[in-house]
């Protein structure tokens, strides 16, 4: 896994830190919960940053790709409206379905498809940062 220089990763809870600088990650296994996920060891500081992301999260950004951004942003696109579609009432669907011909549930079916797809990124092996 080649790290991408100067590329801001973010941990979570409005952290960030530069990939060239994080020299280590720990999953965090006591204690371990809603944001409190990853120990994260970074040049200079002696105690680690707690991230509320995974480990192979922190490590898909530290390596990923513009286009590895532009699928996960989709991706939370897709998502978002997921959401919105979720709470269209019954009434506002059979009005889509019957003058529009737009068959929400189709929609819901099909994005959920989408999110339920294997992604297909490199699975980053920790050991490999420190060759």
């Amino acid at each position: 896994m080649e790290i991408k220089r100067d590329r801001m990763v973010f941990l979570g809870y409005g952290k960030y830190w530069r990939s060239d600088a994080i020299i280590g990650l720990m999953p965090i296994e006591d204690e371990r919960g809603p944001g409190r996920r990853t120990n994260v060891f970074v040049a200079g500081r002696a105690e680690p940053i707690v991230a509320s992301r995974t480990e192979q999260s922190i490590l898909e950004d530290m390596g990923a790709t513009d286009e590895g951004f532009q699928v996960e942003a989709l991706r939370e696109s897709v998502r978002e409206l997921l959401a919105a579609f979720h709470e269209f009432s019954p009434v506002l669907r059979r009005a889509l379905q019957h003058e529009h011909h737009f068959d929400v549930e189709r929609w819901e079916e099909r994005m959920g498809e989408i999110l339920r797809a294997p992604r297909a990124p490199e699975q980053a092996n920790q050991n490999e940062l420190f060759d």
